[in-house]
């Protein structure tokens, strides 16, 4: 096929960005935060949170100025290729399609968790699987109809959290953030970087469809900065609403002794208005369209990353086609959901979601590094929108990435291991298609 062949579709105006940054992430504001509490209590997450918050800030303002000045499918995969060479490209490109590959597996569980409530008869790893075929087919068919989709969701989404942030405030106490706010001692904080990763997991998705913008250089900033300062009132609104109702215990365990639940937020306002509630029901409802506005959009950008990839020929030069009728990456999508379904079936889905966390971290430090060199030797690069307060956000979000990530390691050796095997791997693909590219 042709280059112009491998061209994507630019349909996205910056609301189209917004309602996919956004979507992206908003899964995070349902579940998986509320494990971090019972690694670091109230007081351990919320510091935590605190510093990724700030990484993330100054994170998207410095990956939005490349976004914006090398506006490709690619993202960070791009960025360092043309600032660091094609062995650090590799690397980013492959923590990328680990990030957008092993998320939505852990997502697509919850999904599966939550319709068994309304349909028992029917297996959760059943529709779990039904699921990753809905949306691999939806994407499939096209960005548009896929965009339109990702922004009815997420605007119901959105509107679910400030329903139930407003119900809790009606019985929010100040002390109940400070009872046992810290029980494991500091050591928790740490403990709990990946679940205060997953309240903004895959924001920098955005980058990931800038080929997709019909301006990119204008769109980029207007959806990145809008969903950046959305995602963080919610993250803040969220967190303390629903502690703030009967302290961090009851958002984590269903009764004492109980094991952890994935639902913290059906947890909090049944301390309110209990179980039989249409509140409740409706939490649980648009809940739903929380977790597929997160998995669909997921699925989107991890098809465009690993499309990118194939086009380049750091792996397979299949996935790098786009479908000469629907102009999506029919390949990336096809590869993306077979190892998502693999690694569904392990029914592991803390250590899917650690292992997405590595490979968001491994993204953030090249993409950051990445930055400066090509501050440095692409000083003539047309930049439509330039980082506020340089050097000191991309240093920031730098130096945080770094901490997170060994912070990360010492907590999850095991896994650690099992994440870089996996890009070891992928290396001898790379350099398997890629011996004969030039640098």
């Amino acid at each position: 096929m042709s280059e112009n062949k491998n061209e994507l579709k630019k349909t996205l105006g910056p609301l189209m960005l917004w309602g996919l940054g956004v979507g992206y992430v908003i899964s995070g504001m349902y579940f998986g935060w509320n494990l971090g509490l019972a690694e670091g209590g109230t007081l351990g997450l919320a510091v935590a949170t605190f510093f990724i918050i700030v990484m993330y800030v100054t994170f998207t303002f410095s990956y939005t100025e490349m976004a914006c000045a090398i506006p490709k499918a690619g993202g960070a995969f791009d960025y360092a290729r043309m600032g660091l060479g094609k062995h650090w490209g590799y690397l980013a490109g492959m923590a990328q399609s680990i990030e957008f590959i092993f998320a939505p597996p852990a997502i697509a569980a919850a999904i599966g968790a939550y319709l068994n409530m309304f349909l028992p008869e029917v297996d959760v790893m059943t529709i779990a699987i039904v699921s990753y075929l809905v949306f691999t087919g939806l994407n499939i068919w096209g960005v548009k109809s896929a965009a339109y989709f990702e922004l009815f969701v997420t605007v119901l989404a959105v509107v679910e959290l400030l329903i139930f942030s407003g119900v809790s405030f009606t019985a929010f106490e100040v002390e109940n953030l400070t009872r046992n706010a810290l029980p494991n001692g500091w050591g928790g904080a740490f403990a709990a970087i990946p679940f205060a990763i997953w309240f903004f997991l895959a924001i920098e998705g955005v980058a990931n469809v800038a080929e997709e913008a019909k301006n990119p250089q204008k769109d980029i900033l207007k959806g990145f900065g809008s969903a950046i300062f959305t995602l963080v009132v919610l993250c803040i609104l969220t967190f303390t609403a629903a502690v703030g109702v009967a302290g961090w215990e009851a958002v984590v365990y269903p009764e004492p002794g109980a094991e952890a639940s994935d639902s913290p937020l059906p947890l909090a306002l049944a301390q309110i208005v209990g179980e039989n509630n249409i509140l409740y029901h409706l939490l649980i409802t648009i809940g739903l369209f929380g977790l597929i506005a997160s998995f669909h959009g997921i699925i989107l950008a991890a098809g465009r990353s690993t499309l990118e990839l194939g086009r380049e020929r750091y792996i397979s030069p299949w996935v790098g086609k786009v479908h000469p009728k629907t102009q999506t990456p029919v390949n990336a999508l096809i590869a993306n959901m077979l190892i998502g379904i693999i690694a569904l079936l392990t029914g592991k889905t803390g250590e899917i979601i650690t292992i997405a966390c590595f490979g968001a971290l491994t993204l953030y430090i090249v993409s950051m590094v990445a930055f400066f060199a090509l501050r440095k030797k692409r000083a003539d690069l047309e930049r439509p929108f330039r980082v506020p307060m340089f050097p000191y956000f991309p240093a920031i979000a730098l130096v945080i990435a770094v901490v997170a990530m060994i912070a990360m390691s010492i907590y999850n050796v095991q896994l650690m291991f099992i994440y870089w095997g996996i890009v070891a791997v992928g290396y001898v693909s790379f350099r398997w298609y890629h011996r004969n590219a030039a640098d």
